[in-house]
Order: C-alpha cells, then sequence, then structure tokens
C-alpha cells in the first residue's frame, strides 16, 4: 500500500477513493485545480513500481516547468531511495536521453520530448507500466500527447493510464474523444460542492460587478459596428456567409475562402470576400476591445492597423485605415485619453484592490486578463497605489505592436516572478493565460476576472487559484449591455454542459453501454 511508503504526507478521503479505483481502470480524473490531483498520481506510482518492479512511470506535462514541478512534488514525498527520478528536456542530447531512459524509473517530461524520441526509434515504451498525462484536456488532435498515448498502448506490456485535469471540455464528443484516445475505462469526477471534497475547502466568495457602458464608449462602438455590418453584409451578398456573423463564424468563413483561393479559384468574388471578411474580423476585434478591455489597449490595436496599412503588410488594414469614419473614432479615443477618461472596469478594479489592501496589507491578488496590453495597462495603473506592488507574467511568445517586437517572458522570469509573489516582494500578479494552466502559483486572498472568458475549461482553472487553504474572493468584472455579458452566460452555460455530460460518459462506462472504440471498429469492417 501507498501508505507505508508516504511519511510525509496523507490523503484525503476522497483521493483514496479515486486511487482505489485508478488501480484496475485506465481512469480520468476530473477535479478542481489545487485539491490535489497529484498525490493520486504519486499514490498511484508506488502502487505500480511495487506491483511491476523494474518498470517506469511516465508523467507527461504539457510545459516544462509543470513536470519540473511534478518532479520536485514526488522528490519531497518518497523516500530518497525508492525510485530513480530523470526529467527530460530537450535540453538534454537525445544519446544522453537514452541513457537516463534505461536507468529511470520514473520519467517526468513534456509530451513533445517524448514523441519525438519515440518516432527516432531513441527507445520504446514496452516496460511503462503506468503513463499519467497532466491536464490532459489537451488529448485531442495530433498533439503529441494523443500520439504518445496511442504508442503507449501498443507497446506497453503492462498499460495502465491516468488522465488528470480540472475541465475535459464542455461537449459529450470532446470529452468522448479525450476518453477515446486515452483508453480509459472509468472516470472520477469531483467539483467545489462534492461532498467529500466540500469539507477540505474554504468559503469562496463570489461577486459579480456589473458596470455601466459609458455614452462616450457607446458613441465610438456604434462607429465600428456601422463599419463592420457593412463588411458582413458584402459578404452575405456575396452568398459567402449563411449563418449569424461572429468571430467563430468569420473565422471559419476566412479559412474557407483562402481554401478555394490557394487551390486556384481566383474569381472576382472570392478575391472580393477575402478582403472583406479580413476586415470583418479586425472590425469584431476592435469592437471586443472597446467593450471589454481598456482604451489603452483599444488604442495599440488601432495604431497596429495603421502601421499594417503603412507598411503595406494588409489590404484589409489599408481599407480600413484610408476610412473616414475609423479615423474618427481614432480622433475620439485619443481625445477621451487626453481627458483621463478610461474603461470603468478599470476604474473599478483599482477602487477593489485598493480597499483590499487596507483591509489587509498582507493580502496577495491575481487579476486575470486576456490581452497582454490590457495587462500592461492594468499594472501600471496598480502600481500608482500605494503598497502595491504589481508585476505582468506572460508566456514565452513575443508580439509585435506599434512599438516593435515585444518579447514575453522566459522560464526563467517565470519563476522569478512566482518566488518574488511567493516571498511577498510582490503582491499582485496581472496575468494572462498562462497562470491558468498548472503552474506552482502560491494560494492568493483573491482572483479578479478583468472579463469573462466564454470558456469553461479556462474559468474553472481561474478560479482555483483560491479558496483552498484560506477563504478566498472570486469576482468578475462585467460591462453591461456588451460582449462581457454574453461571455459570462456562455461559460457558465458550458460548465454546467460539461458536467453534465462527465456524468453520463461515466455511467455508460460504468455500465458497459458505452464502447468508445464503436466507430474505429465500424471503420475497420468496412475496409
Amino acid at each position: 500500500m501507498s501508505d507505508k511508503v508516504l511519511k510525509t504526507i496523507k490523503p484525503r478521503k476522497y483521493q483514496s477513493d479515486i486511487y482505489e479505483n485508478c488501480k484496475d481502470k485506465n481512469c480520468l480524473v476530473v477535479l478542481p485545480t489545487g485539491i490535489g490531483k497529484t498525490l493520486i498520481a504519486l499514490m498511484l506510482s508506488i502502487h505500480t513500481q511495487k506491483k511491476h518492479p523494474g518498470t517506469k512511470t511516465l508523467f507527461l506535462a504539457p510545459t516544462r516547468p509543470l513536470a519540473e514541478q511534478h518532479l520536485a512534488y514526488f522528490k519531497k514525498h518518497l523516500p530518497e531511495l525508492f525510485a530513480h527520478m530523470e526529467l527530460f528536456t530537450g535540453k538534454v542530447n537525445a544519446q544522453n536521453r537514452r541513457k537516463l531512459w534505461e536507468k529511470a524509473d520514473i520519467i517526468f517530461s513534456t509530451p513533445q520530448c517524448i514523441g519525438n524520441d519515440i518516432k527516432n526509434e531513441l527507445y520504446d515504451l514496452n516496460e511503462v507500466s503506468l503513463l499519467i498525462e497532466d491536464e490532459c484536456h489537451r488529448c485531442l488532435k495530433n498533439y503529441s500527447y494523443t500520439y504518445v498515448a496511442q504508442k503507449y498502448k501498443e507497446q506497453s506490456k503492462n498499460p495502465r493510464i491516468l488522465g488528470l485535469t480540472a475541465s475535459p471540455g464542455s461537449d459529450k464528443e470532446t470529452i468522448k474523444k479525450i476518453a477515446n484516445n486515452l483508453g480509459i475505462e472509468t472516470i472520477e469526477l469531483r467539483t467545489r460542492e462534492s461532498e467529500d471534497v466540500k469539507e477540505y475547502l474554504q468559503k469562496l466568495e463570489f461577486n459579480v460587478i456589473k458596470l455601466e457602458f459609458p455614452p462616450e464608449f457607446k458613441e465610438i462602438t456604434a462607429i465600428i459596428k456601422k463599419l463592420y455590418e457593412k463588411k458582413v453584409e458584402e459578404l452575405k451578398n456575396r452568398k459567402l456567409i449563411f449563418r449569424p456573423a461572429n468571430k467563430i463564424t468569420l473565422l471559419e468563413t476566412q479559412g474557407r475562402i483562402m481554401k478555394s483561393i490557394l487551390s486556384g479559384n481566383r474569381n472576382f468574388n472570392y478575391l472580393s470576400g477575402a478582403s472583406a471578411c479580413a476586415q470583418a474580423i479586425k472590425l469584431s476585434h476592435l469592437i471586443e476591445l472597446i467593450q471589454t478591455q481598456t482604451l489603452h489597449t483599444s488604442l495599440e490595436y488601432i495604431k497596429s492597423i495603421f502601421q499594417q496599412s503603412a507598411q503595406n503588410k494588409s489590404k484589409a488594414a489599408k481599407q480600413i485605415a484610408k476610412n473616414p469614419e475609423f479615423n474618427q473614432a481614432y480622433i475620439k479615443i485619443n481625445e477621451l485619453l487626453a481627458k483621463n477618461i478610461e474603461h470603468p472596469k478599470l476604474l473599478e478594479l483599482k477602487s477593489i484592490v485598493e480597499e483590499a489592501i487596507k483591509e489587509n496589507p498582507k493580502t496577495k491578488i491575481i487579476v486575470f486578463s486576456q490581452y497582454r496590453e490590457t495587462g500592461t495597462r492594468i499594472c501600471k495603473e496598480l502600481n500608482s497605489i500605494p503598497n502595491i506592488n504589481a508585476k505582468v507574467f506572460v508566456g514565452q511568445a513575443k508580439k509585435t505592436s506599434d512599438k516593435g517586437v515585444v518579447s514575453g517572458l522566459n522560464q526563467k522570469e517565470q519563476h522569478e516572478i512566482i518566488e518574488e509573489f511567493k516571498q511577498g516582494k510582490i503582491n499582485i500578479i496581472i496575468s494572462t493565460s498562462i497562470g491558468e494552466e498548472g503552474l506552482d502559483i502560491p494560494e492568493v486572498n483573491s482572483v479578479i476576472f478583468y472579463e469573462p472568458i466564454p470558456s469553461a475549461i479556462r474559468k474553472i482553472q481561474r478560479a482555483g487559484r483560491t479558496a483552498r487553504l484560506m477563504k478566498g474572493k472570486l469576482t468578475i468584472l462585467i460591462t453591461k449591455d456588451t460582449l462581457d455579458e454574453i461571455f459570462y452566460y456562455a461559460a457558465i452555460a458550458k460548465e454546467k454542459r460539461m458536467y453534465k455530460a462527465i456524468s453520463s460518459i461515466k455511467d455508460d462506462l460504468d455500465n458497459g453501454t458505452l464502447n468508445l472504440n464503436d466507430k474505429k471498429e465500424k471503420q475497420e469492417r468496412l475496409f
């Protein structure tokens, strides 16, 4: 039993119950962020190492920092000589990885690294008796996760798979695909409201703050909307779009038009449609920025359109930039900023943070923001408040703006910010999506969504950053009668749908009425 090996940590009852179910079946474990998925993985690793001595456990995580985090957790809680553990990264050359593979009992890696090694036949997964895939909602399409899982099912003598996630997706087909890719036989689902979990969590205070959208902002939005609707009307007249226009349908339409053009269909209707569609996408994005972000963010985006136009980088940008009404909107935004008028959400955020610091000078807050430019603006505003030391926390990707190419944070810089946050040197992190998933960010007193997001997965991951070990507060800022409201209700609907779908698939698996490989078998019989 794992508890004879585990001396430093005692599993909670729900963790022990889930572990018992994972011992004999490939299991998908759906648990809120921060309530102990890794301990279940550790207990199962101990069990498998004892049951199949001399075999290996392979623990995959989507990023190197996350793989490092899991390795550190295992080292902390396992006796020193229990197993030889190794971290695989692209920095270690291939021949050395082959040697390390031979020696290691438990390997921590990103799926890309293992996937490439298997393709290059450096080693195989024959001796792996447990495959753990963290953040396994990524196990879709041709992502390396799927490839490694497939090879593992083909090669392993004693295959056992554990998938871990806070949210596998909101529709039944997506969850079935993940379960199919991992060969899942049962599902263990818990939420913050589950009876056996609730007692271990602290109270979460939940606030939705709805703010009026100022008349001046409505006026600017109306100008851009008029231009946007003209372009959508043009696409309809050209018989290129048939469903109600939104960001998703426009991107799908653009993909379809470009496919036709690239395959040689360069008729006037398609070429003009491509330009109208590209303009509609840019204008749609600008409407979202004005309604839900900061005026500075909107201004930066408008400047980027002017820049693309001046440099002949985009015909769509050229068309938009020469439009007098577009220029009128640009002037109006500049006039508002000259008067120090900003989006009401930014002012509300400052007020919330100021109050929180007065109440508790040691408070720690994460503000989630969809866009880097908004995050930068928020950071500047919050640092103007006494006793606030805020930093922006972003991914590694480089972004282009009118100021040139702005680099993100490399993994070392990300790690330094997390350490400063842990030590209290900084008390607020303004994070883009990089802070949502898995990273070892400490418990915080408060999580603030600068805007709602229409994704159930990301909503759950963001919210999971508070109210674990101490009381927490979750605040969502919403501008009335804008995309904010649409996104907020979309995420709630998707979350409800997700739990319903997971429960339904779990029941079908447990009753033996769901064969995930049905379609595959039928296809094989046809050929």
